[in-house]
This record gives C-alpha cells, structure tokens and sequence, in this order.
C-alpha cells in the first residue's frame, strides 16, 4: 500500500510545487513593491504637500521644471490631485490583493476597492488634465506616453468596477492586477531614474527630458508592468503548463531582487533625507 501511495504523493508535490512558488513569489513581490511604494507615498506628501503651508511651491520644479506654474492653476490643480491620489493608490492597492482580507473582511475589501477606484482614476485624469493644459516638459514623445499611461490607468479603473458590480470575478480580479500595475509606474519611474543615475550617471539623460533614455522611459514605466502583470494572470490559471509557471516565478523572483536594490539605494539617497528634512528638519 505504501509503495504505491508514495509515488502519487511525490508526484502530486512536484505538480503543485511551481504553483505555490508562484504565489509566493508574487507575494514577495506585492510585499516589497509596498514597502517600497509607502517611502515613495510619504516622499510625495512630505516633499510637494509640505511646501503648500510653508509657501515654497517653487520647490516643485527642483527636480522637473514647470509643474508649479502660477499663472496656470488648472496644471497645478491637476498636478496636485494627480500627486494626492497617486500616494493614496499607492497605500490601498496591495491591500486589496491580499486574499485573506478578501475573504475575511469582504466589506473592507469592497469599500477600499471603491476609494481605490476613484483615486485611481483621479490620478490619471489629473495627469491627463496637466498634459492638456500644460504638456510635458519632454515634449510630445513624454506627452504621448504619459497621456496613454493615463488612459489606461482609468480605463482598468472602470473596468474593474464594472465587473465587480457584474460578479464576473475572475475578470476582475486581471483588471484589478492590472490597474495596481499600472498605479504603481508612477513610483517606478522615480525608482527607475534613480537606479540609472546611479549606475549609469546621466547617459540618455538631458535636463529636459528628451535624451534617448527619458524618451524610453516615457513608456518603459508601465509598459513592463503590464507585461508581468499579464504574465502572472495567465500563469496562475490552472490550464498554465509547468514550465510557463517556472519562467513567471524566475521573472518574479528577479524583479523583486532588482526592486530591492533600486529601492535601498533611492530611499538613501533620495526619499529618505527629504523626508526627514521635511518633517523634522530645517524644512523642505
């Protein structure tokens, strides 16, 4: 009896092994792109909020020229609602991933999920409104990739909503991966730019924005996003072969790895001074 339940058991943990790797690989990921994307939210609210009561709002233009404007208040009221509910996505999307709120809490899962909704899509259409009203400082190539950015964010906003409120659950959970993906690109484009700077110094980068790397980066934010997001809905289906499962696990694990590091060397450099100088400090 042994000798033939044995060989179905090692065989049923070989089966299931790249799927529990895959969750907790996609785990790790979410827990670390929180923790990272939390320094990134307190940064935003700290360093562009904190001016407002000090009146230094020029402060907003020490690291990309033009976002305060004072004879354009539309910009700077879209810009601001953009940074307002940028930091707020960033705080609420990974709760809503975790699949013990979820079914312990299904209330709290469902009232999160609407403020996440709505604070996704006032992000992208403050982003949106500012690129009307105002452009880009890196001209059309960053006006186009910041404007589909912001397109997408609010199309999987709604269409998350609108297929939670159809029950169709599997569909919404994608978009619901998918819309935390494509919020989070806005702390990766920092996270991106300061992993370059420091590895690669200012090559492909010019003071406004329209070298060969900022004209990459205007798209290469969300757009890997997207295509990890995909690839971790299509391999968490059950029809997903053992060696696709393997693969998204290995693209997981290394994001997480470059994440890490991306993320220690910014919050050093970066977030975590200004932070402390705004808080604590002589001021922002």
């Amino acid at each position: 009896m042994r000798a033939k339940s044995e060989p179905a058991i090692v065989g049923q943990v070989a089966r299931t092994t790249p799927s529990a790797a895959l969750r907790w690989s996609g785990i790790g990921l979410g827990a670390v792109s929180w923790v990272s994307a939390a320094f990134f939210g307190m940064y935003t609210l700290a360093f562009y909020f904190g001016a407002i009561p000090a009146r230094h709002l020029d402060q907003w233009n020490i690291f990309v020229h033009g976002l305060y404007d004072k004879r354009n208040l539309a910009a700077v009221l879209a810009i601001a609602a953009h940074f307002a509910a940028g930091a707020t996505v960033l705080l609420l999307g990974p709760l809503q991933l975790i699949s013990e709120v979820r079914n312990r809490w299904p209330w709290i899962h469902r009232w999160i999920g609407r403020a996440y909704v709505v604070t996704a899509s006032l992000a992208g259409l403050g982003g949106l409104g500012f690129i009307a009203s105002k452009g880009t400082i890196g001209g059309a190539p960053m006006n186009i990739g910041f404007g589909l950015y912001g397109f997408l964010i609010v199309l999987a906003a709604v269409m998350t909503y609108l297929h939670a409120r159809s029950h169709r659950w599997d569909k919404h959970r994608a978009w619901a991966i998918r819309l935390f993906a494509l919020a989070i690109g806005s702390w990766l484009y920092r996270l991106d730019y300061g992993f370059w700077l420091t590895v690669a110094a200012p090559i492909g980068h010019t003071q406004d924005y329209r070298g060969p790397f900022d004209i990459v980066m205007s798209f290469f934010f969300y757009l890997p996003n997207l295509a990890v997001a995909e690839l971790f809905i299509r391999a968490g289906k059950l029809r997903s072969n053992r060696a696709f499962r393997v693969s998204a696990v290995i693209v997981l694990n290394a994001a997480n790895v470059l994440l890490i590091v991306a993320t220690y060397n910014i919050v050093h450099d970066y977030w975590g001074p200004a932070v402390i100088r705004c808080l604590w400090g002589p001021g922002c």
